[in-house]
């Protein structure tokens, strides 16, 4: 089976098996689905996609899981938008319908939380009221009114969520349902309740599907495989689509993991549930890559690739003409954005995703081409110069160092990191591929730019970072070490003691610490923070990372700053006792940001990416997509500097 074939549900046409599924966008305007949405889907759409799923929709008002969630009786004309923009490519559009229960917030509703019995989210401790019959009747209600107004709205059918984070797999669930009654005798009940009442209402002609989580990972008391089989076998009559997912209470970070799990980790769970039911399955489960998407078919007919699409809306159709599509890294950096400062869904890779409305469209031409002139081949640097070919300039890259890539490619070590050197590898064919002139072991000064902009080119400087001093005293006894240096040298930096210094509480610590840790050196981290790693919580990291430099047995120094490296130990003071104490050590690894490169700065006519100052791969091909595009309008422009 080819990701493109067509096929049908409930008698509607279906472009190919790939489905894009349900997920926190931030997109809304209040709680209702806003035209920048339309974009998204649509530009999916436009990509191949066969069944579009839109962001899960609160169906009662006091649910309101996080500030921008969309509430069904508020969605109706962005529905109707969304269905009408999908449905000339041939997509399918579900509407997404859900409550979280007892694992939403009480932030945003003041209003007490629902669930099946009195169990605390383990997450907030929030402890929410047991339903009784007139709020379980409410919900049956909310769910049947949301369907009708989404059938109403011109969508193909509904998905309703009885995933991770949903009050249905609460009532599944025998975490969190320890009734009496006989939704608690039969925990079945209610979700069985609430598909016949969709199905009543929407019909045979609409699809009804069910995401519906098959393995809690909490086997003494959560939803197992051989549970959820069941389950799936006594609700399959009512539905036309059955999503396989996993995850539950104490481990909703399986439902959507990061690259250090395994893509298509969901196949054997999924093969257990399709040969329970004998209805079409989709499969789930960080299913990003071709050949991965192509296994998934062999198991279920459709295959779930919601990241893989965010970093490349064309995944389908290039797959069909056999391109390789822009690789999703699994870093969960900028797509999953449950986060209480609101960021809009792109993608590390991609930053026009989520911003369809807003970044023009690369594939557009422009009637008078010039010449570019990109000093640095990292990602901003690559970017820039793709975007400047494929509108039709003549770009020449040059990169001082012997391979291109830059940060992406020194960070792009330790488990499962590996697939960030999959984007610089893309990048760079894609410049190879677009007519791009590319050097190495080319360095330039300013004169050489002066040179360029004489004869015309336009001029990007993309020079990247430098490794920043340290900002306390060190003597001669310990090796110091930047932490860039040290991904290039991780098999000779011990065996000594090392210590690891991370004022940011990001990936790059954790990374080298289990990387040395591998190696058989005893490493230590330094951090100000009361837990290590402690911005990975938004990737869905933060528990997994300190499991894992817990087991490999690397030394936590918390809520400690370095006072100064003397006598072959690192001096640190705790940051609210101001107690004092000693780390020793060989090596010491300075994990602070980096300091821009400024050497071409002035010659530049756009400076972009870690030039400018050292952030994020996100920041450096956002930078470098803007100066592709600036190239496109301002050709001629004395003042091309981005703000």
């Amino acid at each position: 089976m080819t990701l493109d074939e067509h096929t049908t549900l409930a008698g509607r046409f279906v472009r190919s098996r790939v489905v894009f599924g349900p997920h926190e966008t931030n997109l809304a305007v209040g709680r209702s689905l806003s035209d920048r949405h339309r974009a998204y889907y649509q530009r999916r759409a436009e990509g191949g996609a066969g069944i579009v799923v839109t962001e899960v929709a609160s169906v009662l008002e006091n649910d309101r899981p996080y500030e921008r969630a969309p509430l069904a009786s508020e969605c109706g004309p962005g529905w109707q938008s969304i269905a009408a923009a999908c449905a000339p490519y041939g997509t399918l559009v579900l509407a997404g319908l859900g409550h979280t229960g007892m694992q939403g917030s009480s932030a945003y509703s003041q209003s007490v939380l629902w669930g099946p019995s009195r169990v605390a989210d383990p997450v907030t401790r929030e402890l929410p009221m047991a339903m009784g019959q007139p709020e379980i009747d409410q919900l049956i209600i909310g769910f049947r009114e949301a369907s009708a107004m989404a059938i109403a709205s011109g969508m193909d059918g509904v998905e309703l969520d009885a995933g991770p984070r949903s009050i249905l797999r609460q009532f599944l669930s025998g975490l969190t349902n320890t009734r009496h009654d006989r939704y608690g005798t039969d925990r079945v009940a209610l979700v069985r309740e609430i598909i016949s009442a969709v199905r009543e209402e929407v019909g045979s002609d609409h699809v009804v599907s069910l995401r519906l989580s098959c393995d809690e990972e909490a086997s003494w008391a959560g939803l197992t495989p051989d549970l959820a089989a069941g389950f799936a076998r006594d609700l399959s009559p009512l539905l036309d689509l059955l999503v396989v997912v996993r995850g539950g209470l104490y481990s909703s970070e399986g439902y959507r993991p990061d690259f250090h799990c395994p893509p298509n980790f969901n196949l054997d769970l999924c093969r257990e549930i399709k040969a329970a039911v004998s209805i079409p399955v989709v499969v789930q489960g960080s299913v990003v890559d071709i050949a991965d998407a192509r296994a998934a078919l062999e198991v279920a007919e459709f295959v779930e690739m919601t990241r893989a699409q965010i970093a490349d809306p064309d995944l389908v159709v290039k797959a069909a003409r056999g391109d390789r599509p822009r690789p999703c890294v699994l870093c969960n950096q900028t797509c999953l954005v449950r986060d209480p400062r609101n960021p809009v869904v792109t993608c590390v890779g991609n930053p026009s995703a989520g911003f369809e409305t807003v970044d023009p469209d690369e594939r557009e031409q422009i009637s008078t081409p010039g010449a570019v002139l990109v000093v640095g081949g990292g990602p901003a640097g690559m970017e820039a110069a793709r975007i400047s070919a494929v509108a039709g300039h003549s770009v020449t890259l040059v990169e001082s160092s012997s391979k291109f890539g830059g940060m992406i490619r020194t960070f792009a070590r330790g488990d499962g990191r590996s697939r960030f050197a999959l984007l610089a590898q893309w990048l760079e064919d894609e410049c190879r591929r677009s007519g791009v002139t590319m050097r190495t072991g080319a360095a330039v000064d300013a004169q050489d730019l002066s040179d360029a902009r004489s004869r015309g080119e336009l001029v990007v400087v993309a020079t990247g970072s430098a490794a920043r001093p340290p900002t306390y005293p060190v003597d001669d006894s310990v090796r110091w070490l930047d932490a860039s240096e040290a991904f290039g040298k991780l098999t000779t930096v011990g065996p000594g003691p090392v210590a690891l210094i991370d004022p940011l509480g990001g990936p790059i610590a954790v990374a080298l610490a289990e990387a040395l840790a591998a190696e058989g050196v005893s490493v230590s981290i330094v951090t100000p923070d009361g837990i290590v790693g402690s911005r990975l919580g938004a990737s869905g990291d933060l528990v997994g990372a300190n499991t894992r430099i817990q087991q490999a047995g690397v030394t936590r120094v918390l809520a400690s700053r370095v006072i100064e490296i003397a006598s072959g130990a690192v001096c640190v003071e705790h940051v609210h006792t101001g107690e004092w104490s000693q780390l020793e050590c060989e090596v010491v690894i300075d994990c602070s940001p980096r300091l821009p490169n400024e050497t071409l700065k002035e010659a530049a006519d756009i400076p972009v990416g870690d030039s400018v100052a050292p952030r994020t791969v996100l920041e450096s091909i956002r930078e470098g997509r803007f100066a592709g595009f600036t190239t496109r309008t301002s050709f001629n422009s004395a003042e091309r500097a981005i703000s």
